[in-house]
């Protein structure tokens, strides 16, 4: 069995790459701006919804101690 040059398969794969990254259906500058705004948006909301619960259960701790 022989192996194959080291150097001809990193070309080969980086070829193979060059390719694949040619098919790929990138998202529009618009659709990354908007998935990126309700990220942030719905980051806010669990933070806002955690925060809240949090104030809850410390003043109630605070009731019962």
């Amino acid at each position: 069995m022989k192996l194959a040059n080291p150097a001809s398969l990193l070309i080969n794969f980086l070829k193979e790459v060059q390719l694949e990254a040619k098919r790929v259906n990138w998202p529009t500058r618009q659709r990354i701006i908007r998935d990126t705004f309700v990220v942030i948006v719905f980051s806010g909301a669990v933070a806002a919804f955690l925060s809240i619960f949090d104030f809850v259960f410390t003043k109630l701790l605070a009731l019962i101690i």
